[in-house]
């Protein structure tokens, strides 16, 4: 491409086939690395154990991964720009760098672990370690990804629109994008709160993470001119033919969620079940309450059956957005249990 010339390295270890593109001038050299070396860490080998079709073993992949990295990169100059496909918060990593999204090849030979384990047995066990949680939607998007995606705009066009809709039943799943606050004051029965009125909610995953693939459900949406972008972003995912309609409510319209007593909870919360639906490597570390039962968010549509319903239930996770989507994931599975959401109070346990 003009005085750019590209070639096609193999560095297989996330993937079997993942490669890495080398792009060469005369004078400078940039690596396309996609989901093999981030910021700061590496591609994670255990996404296409369970993945749809695909059959690699994550030990295999993190051998593979330990090949790449001592051997593929070795002859690239330590100038070499580094350009990973992902960032910081992508699960397909654990440890990549909050502050950087490119790098230099020599900056990662001096700065990222990979670069620096010399034994090859060492590497692997570092690397399978307490990588995140898998998503549903991973092995779907992969098969998905290989066989090919319907069109795109026909999926979308074919989605029924419902503006100003006051019926609180009629759906088997809803997922409800708006501010928990407004959803708080009134929302259709069966629903889920997973937010996506800003771009760092991370609702692509945790979509990915709640709903499993292939299964239905209407979205309920802050208004019309939200709905575009929600179902651009569901897109992403694969989940689009999945959508049944697109909703607007009337607003305050159908179920309200209970506000909690925060200073009687404060006073006394043994007298709660707290639910502590963070990440394991986070409730690993420490909880905030001797006695929360702890279910990671992604698990708790599967696990609701394991929470007491003697006690008024109290959900938390680090900072806010999960709880919300967790106690209404509760409010759902437990129809007759009192749940409340602890949201950002949660600070003051910390």
């Amino acid at each position: 491409m003009g005085s750019i010339a590209f070639t096609a390295l193999n560095t297989p270890g996330h993937s079997p086939d993942s490669i890495t593109i080398v792009a060469k001038t005369e004078d400078e050299t940039a690596l396309f690395t996609g989901d093999t070396l981030f910021i700061g860490d590496v591609g994670r080998p255990d996404l296409r154990e369970k993945a749809g079709n695909q059959t690699a073993k994550r030990r295999d992949l993190a051998k593979a991964m330990f090949q790449t990295i001592s051997t593929k990169f070795k002859n690239l100059p330590d100038g070499a720009m580094v350009y990973p496909a992902h960032g910081a918060g992508s699960l397909c990593g654990k440890g990549m760098s909050a502050d950087q999204t490119s790098s230099t090849l020599r900056e990662q030979r001096e700065t990222n672990w990979a670069f620096k384990m010399n034994e090859e047995e060492a590497f692997i066990n570092q690397l399978l370690d307490s990588q995140p949680f898998i998503p549903h939607y991973f092995g779907y998007n992969v098969d998905l990804n290989k066989t090919g995606a319907p069109s795109l705009r026909s999926a979308v066009a074919d989605i029924p629109f419902n503006l100003f809709e006051t019926e609180v039943n009629g759906d088997a799943l809803v997922v409800d994008t708006r501010d928990e606050a407004v959803y708080k004051k009134g929302h259709k029965r069966n629903s889920i709160n997973i937010m996506a009125g800003k771009e760092a909610h991370k609702f692509e995953t945790w979509l990915g993470a709640i709903v499993k693939p292939e299964e239905e459900f209407s979205v309920v949406v802050a208004n019309a001119a939200a709905a575009h972008e929600v179902l651009d972003r569901i897109a992403k995912i694969g989940y689009e033919t999945q959508v049944k309609r697109v909703i607007t409510l009337q607003e305050p319209t159908g179920v309200r969620s209970s506000k909690l007593d925060l200073d009687a909870f404060k006073a006394d919360p043994e007298a709660y079940t707290v639910v502590d639906i963070r990440n394991r490597s986070e409730t690993e570390a420490g909880t905030f309450f001797d006695h929360a039962l702890t279910i990671p968010l992604h698990e708790l549509r599967e696990r609701s059956g394991e929470v007491p319903t003697d006690k008024p239930i109290v959900v938390h996770c680090a900072g806010g957005y999960r709880s919300a989507t967790g106690s209404s994931v509760l409010e759902t599975a437990l129809a007759q249990a009192r749940v409340y959401d602890l949201g950002d109070a949660v600070k003051d346990f910390q």
